[in-house]
């Protein structure tokens, strides 16, 4: 599926890398990070994850490589992938999550914005661009059970 997502960075974007920010698969190695893999049917459907750190260091996470295959798209997916990296995120100790998208994603914009992502300061390798939109959202901590 990586492949994919970033054919669909090429598509949407022009140019011959897709998304061209550094990632390694060791940042979303737990405690430092997570990666999901969503299935429909032992179908991989979709994928996302987080890494630690962002622009207020090691509080924040960010989000990468969110992903649903178009076959899946329109039934919820992407919802429930992103609740489940905020859940993973809050447990984790994260009191933000950040992340950059493209103005040519319009529909993962209406997702996040309809999540509670915010604009924020741009941040990271695509801070200077243009077609870039960062966003964040502060995450609600996790209450105590009683006596604890």
């Amino acid at each position: 599926m990586t492949a994919e997502v970033q054919e669909e960075y090429r598509r949407r974007y022009g140019g011959s890398s897709g998304d061209a920010s550094p990632i390694e698969a060791e940042q979303f190695v737990a405690p430092r990070g997570v990666f999901f893999v969503a299935y429909v049917d032992d179908v991989a459907a979709g994928m996302g994850g987080w890494r630690r750190g962002g622009p207020a260091g090691d509080t924040d996470g960010e989000i990468k490589r969110m992903y649903v295959r178009p076959q899946f798209r329109g039934r919820g997916y992407s919802r429930r992938l992103l609740s489940e990296l905020e859940s993973s995120a809050r447990e984790a100790g994260l009191t933000r999550l950040v992340l950059e998208t493209g103005l040519e994603q319009p529909e993962a914009i209406a997702l996040y914005r309809s999540a509670g992502y915010d604009d924020v300061e741009p941040f990271g390798y695509y801070a200077g661009y243009p077609d870039s939109l960062h966003l964040g959202k502060t995450l609600a901590v996790a209450a105590s059970a009683p006596g604890a």
